[in-house]
């Protein structure tokens, strides 16, 4: 399979194929001319980096977990242990947003939105509420 129908498969554009060959995560055989041959299972691994980039994964934390399900030996708490680590981070994000939300929600509620030049929105931005 050349780039463009393993492209066509993942969902994955050319240029992070590439990528992903660059930083090692997938190896494609070359043909004759020097031309990517991908493998069925170069295809797999893409679709499951993909998938694993969608969740938010990191590209050591794909590393990470693209090894483990190659070791048919893993132990499912290593890939676990992973999960749950990015887990506390989105939670962590998540929270940060919640608190920006309240606070951005109530500076507009605060701001009587008129043709007058008092605004807490920008006083707060300015560090002057």
């Amino acid at each position: 399979m050349n780039i463009g129908d393993v492209a066509a498969q993942t969902g994955l554009p050319p240029k992070t194929i590439r990528y992903y060959e660059d930083i090692g995560l997938v190896v494609p055989g070359r043909s004759d001319n020097g031309y990517r041959q991908f493998r069925d299972q170069d295809l797999h691994k893409l679709t499951f980096l993909g998938r694993a980039r969608a969740l938010g994964f990191t590209i050591e934390d794909c590393r990470t977990l693209l090894a483990l399900y190659e070791d048919e030996t893993r132990a499912s708490s290593d890939v676990k242990r992973v999960a749950r680590s990015h887990l506390a981070k989105i939670e962590a994000k998540i929270a940060d947003l919640q608190a920006m939300r309240d606070t951005l929600t109530h500076l507009v509620d605060c701001c009587a939105g008129d043709d007058r030049p008092d605004c807490p929105i920008l006083q707060d931005l300015g560090g002057t509420s």
